[in-house]
């Protein structure tokens, strides 16, 4: 049957790992469809595959050491016996037939990894989203080990399913369920005409969709993962946008024991990546946090990450964002324009104090991400209604005293504890 008529934009997405000196254009990223679940063992994620390796140290035939091939992943994937159930194995010529030899109605988006195409697998009667290495890149081969490893020990409705993989002779391809909504990226940034804004409350229910799976990944996941590479872009959004995080392949386990960092090459997204990782290449859970700070200043403000179309203080969000943290008054100001004023002031203002607080400058001085997640949680359950005028950002200005509960101060950005 191949694949039917294809429909949705397709767009550029720049997921390839970026340093420090990457120019600030939006580079941000944009779309794919990928990723989640599967067990095995948690020798599963010691491979080397994580180890980093300089570009210049390492021949492309050297790379292909740390290929599928090598390192057994079929063996790896299906290790428990429940795994070998959930992430298949599919041959090239299905892969071809379930897109229509990769026609291009079907192609969804590119990015450093490769071209991502929609499909239909006949056998299951499911469409999904099926992503293909690039041969030629070096970095896309230890990404595609570290991305079906990674799944293979995930489980988590807030990350995106992995279905299976191919690694047939010099072929790499990811099956993923498809996620008809695209990025959240698609929804926030370039809006076509035809597209409505996302409202406040979905705003909230994805922002805390997207921190309870990076809580799995840093708390429930043996041995925890770093996922670094969280961006609007790799979150991708289901039927009454269900928010799942994507494409692992940057993705690091975390310090274990006494450690307090993993060093390692800086790897990310320019604009996405904590300061602190960036200058020292000491990666930590607060780097994910730092990230996740401007993915919900984001969703706060409409703005992208980097924007270099804006005037020049404005370009880079964050640096944008903290100086008006220190004035409420500021606070109408930053929110999105696209929200026209229906929103509640309250939760602005809650809402505003999480994100400074996840993108402090020093680490230790970010939130962890189950706190993070327990205050969204709350934010997203306080359901915002336009038609009620007591929750009406219209009610007063935003330098009226509006308090965290009807018995506290006002919720400030210098105060850690504010939420």
């Amino acid at each position: 049957m191949g694949c039917f008529c294809c429909a949705g934009n397709s767009s550029q997405r720049s997921e390839k790992p970026t340093d420090k000196n990457r120019n600030g254009s939006d580079n941000s990223s944009k779309r794919n469809t990928h990723h989640d679940q599967t067990q095995a063992s948690s020798d599963a994620l010691k491979v080397s595959p994580y180890e980093s390796v300089k570009k210049d140290e390492v021949a492309k035939d050297d790379q292909l050491s740390l290929d599928v091939k090598n390192l057994n992943l079929n063996d790896q994937v299906s290790k428990d016996g429940k795994a070998s159930q959930l992430a298949q194995s599919f041959t090239f010529d299905e892969l071809a037939a379930a897109t229509g030899n990769f026609r291009s109605d079907c192609f969804l988006g590119e990015g450093g990894f490769g071209k991502v195409y929609k499909g239909f697998l006949e056998k299951t009667n499911e469409v999904v989203a099926i992503k293909q290495l690039d041969r030629n890149g070096v970095q896309g081969i230890r990404e595609f080990v570290v991305e079906v490893l990674t799944l293979s020990m995930a489980e988590h409705p807030n990350l995106v399913k992995l279905i299976g993989f191919c690694a047939e002779d010099e072929q790499r391809l990811l099956v993923y369920e498809y996620m008809p909504l695209g990025s959240l990226e698609n929804h926030l940034h370039d809006l076509p005409p035809s597209r409505k804004p996302l409202d406040w409350n979905t705003r909230m229910k994805i922002a805390a969709g997207a921190a309870r799976g990076l809580e799995y990944l840093h708390d429930k996941m043996k041995p925890p993962v770093i996922y670094r590479d969280l961006k609007c872009s790799n979150i991708l959004l289901g039927e009454g946008y269900h928010p799942k995080l994507s494409d692992f392949g940057l993705a690091k386990v975390g310090p274990i024991g006494d450690k307090t960092h993993v060093s390692t090459r800086v790897m990310g997204t320019y604009g996405y990546c904590a300061p602190d990782y960036a200058m020292t290449g000491q990666l930590t859970f607060k780097s994910d946090i730092y990230s996740f700070g401007v993915v919900l200043l984001e969703l706060i403000t409409g703005r992208k990450a980097i924007d270099d179309t804006r005037d020049r203080g404005e370009q880079n969000l964050v640096a944008w964002a903290r100086p008006m943290f220190r004035d409420r008054r500021n606070f109408s100001r930053m929110v999105d324009p696209l929200l026209q004023g229906q929103y509640p002031v309250r939760g602005l203002y809650q809402a505003l104090a999480i994100a400074a607080m996840c993108v402090q400058e020093q680490p230790n001085m970010r939130p962890a991400i189950s706190d993070v997640v327990m205050a969204l949680n709350y934010l997203a359950s306080q359901q915002y209604d336009p038609r009620n005028p007591v929750q009406s950002s219209r009610r007063g200005t935003a330098s009226s005293a509006v308090t965290r509960d009807d018995d506290r101060g006002p919720v400030t950005d210098d105060e850690p504890k504010s939420y």
